[in-house]
């Protein structure tokens, strides 16, 4: 059989485009090379508990039509992003609001706040940052930036500070409000009952091969569809035959506990640089669990290489300008189109990668 569209990946990107395609009667092949479908947004069945397998995902935005958009495929409930630090043996709300200064500097007011961190800045004596750690001194003073910023940047690039671009940090935000919630943004929820559903949803009555490598399977069918939209590694698809982009990978260390609340909040970072992990993440209480165990995962910031998987795209100049030739060679294509975080080399909060996706069903679709 022929289809009008090959999609490359069933994650969030590919399962929107493979949906709306279908509502304009398209017929589209849907292939993911893992063994499930919903990407790096999949959650897994665990002693009742969705686990997030890939890395927490809240969905927030702050765009009225994408919030209602997903709201189609699920019911979110009301989760609040509020992140915890713990620095050695002391612990802080996050982002950086009052609670933070409070406890770090034994203040109650603004005002004091201000000061305080106005004061640590001017001590620095820095005008023109010329490095990650210098940026990060001259935005929030030494106590903020050495024990919340400093060595979880460090874990998550596996570089010095000292090392990484300025422009990595374009500012950080600092509340002068007692308030814990990460995101600025109006709506914020986790589906109930896990990721997966929603892509399942979006999926139904469309054709899905799993365990497939596009590779492999556009040589023995390269005939199979009019067009493809490719969620891919852009570089891959070239054959690396300009280089390959680099990526930042991570990867999850998981288990069972047998208690029923074994940190208190969904999400505790680890900011010392000695600490080998990142965060960890403790899934049921994304969904407010009840269940008598707990499952925990511990992430770990790692290198990238060619066929591991890539989660953060290193955009530097060198990768970006080597992206811009990529991107020039796709838009030659005439028949392939090129979507999501890998195929545009670019970091999106999941609301973007909908709106990107329906934007382009748009432009292709009318």
């Amino acid at each position: 059989m022929k289809y009008d569209y090959l999609v490359v990946g069933a994650g969030l990107y590919g399962a929107v485009f493979a949906h709306e395609a279908k509502k304009k009667g398209k017929n589209c092949l849907v292939i993911d090379k893992r063994d499930h479908i919903a990407g790096n947004i999949y959650c897994e069945e665990i002693e009742g508990i969705n686990v997030h397998k890939y890395g927490a995902h809240i969905f927030h935005t702050s765009n009225k039509k994408i919030w209602e958009y997903i709201n189609q495929f699920a019911e979110f409930n009301n989760y609040i992003n509020s992140p915890i630090a713990v620095y050695k043996d002391e612990l802080y709300n996050l982002p950086f609001n009052m609670n933070t200064f409070s406890k770090m500097w034994n203040i109650r007011t603004p005002q004091e706040a201000k000061e305080k961190i106005a004061e640590q800045v001017a001590e620095t004596g820095i005008t023109e940052p010329k490095n990650l750690e210098e940026q990060g001194l001259s935005l929030v003073g030494k106590d903020v930036f050495e024990k919340l910023v400093k060595g979880y940047t460090e874990k998550q690039w596996g570089r010095d500070c000292k090392d990484l671009p300025a422009f990595i940090i374009k500012r950080l935000p600092v509340r002068f409000t007692y308030d814990n919630n990460y995101f600025n943004d109006r709506f914020q929820g986790i589906p109930m009952g896990g990721y997966t559903k929603i892509v399942e949803k979006m999926l139904d009555g469309i054709d899905v091969k799993t365990n497939t490598d596009y590779f492999a399977f556009i040589k023995e069918n390269p005939e199979i569809a009019e067009k493809t939209v490719f969620t891919g590694m852009i570089d891959e698809y070239y054959d690396y035959k300009l280089g390959a982009l680099e990526y930042r990978s991570v990867r999850f260390e998981t288990e069972v506990l047998d208690t029923d609340n074994y940190q208190g909040n969904a999400v505790v970072n680890y900011t010392e640089r000695e600490v080998p992990y990142t965060r960890i993440i403790e899934h049921k209480h994304f969904e407010f669990g009840t269940q008598e165990k707990t499952v925990i995962s511990r992430e770990y910031s790692s290198e990238w290489s060619v066929g591991m998987e890539p989660y953060y795209p290193v955009n530097n100049e060198q990768n970006n300008t080597l992206f811009e030739k990529y991107r020039e060679l796709a838009e030659k294509e005439s028949t392939v189109i090129f979507g999501g975080r890998l195929g545009n080399y670019k970091y999106y909060d999941m609301d973007k990668v909908i709106e990107a996706a329906l934007e382009m069903c748009e432009k292709e679709l009318g």
